[in-house]
């Protein structure tokens, strides 16, 4: 998900978002330990998509405020 999609999205949208894609994490992660994974690349792409979501979360939260 690039930063450009996260940006038109709510903030609630963003929380759900980062939801998910964190519960699939969860789940890839248990699958690589178990050997059921064979994509391994797509853990860390999952990593960098969380970080992406929470970061564009924290500037739409800091600049609605200011806003209102």
């Amino acid at each position: 998900m690039t930063s450009k999609e996260i940006r038109v999205l709510t903030p609630d949208e963003i929380t759900t978002k980062i939801r998910e894609t964190r519960d699939t994490l969860l789940h890839a992660r248990l699958r690589k330990q178990t050997g059921q994974v064979e994509k391994t690349h797509e853990l860390r792409l999952m990593r960098k998509d969380i970080a992406r979501l929470e970061t564009i979360l924290r500037q739409k939260n800091r600049t609605a405020p200011a806003a209102s």
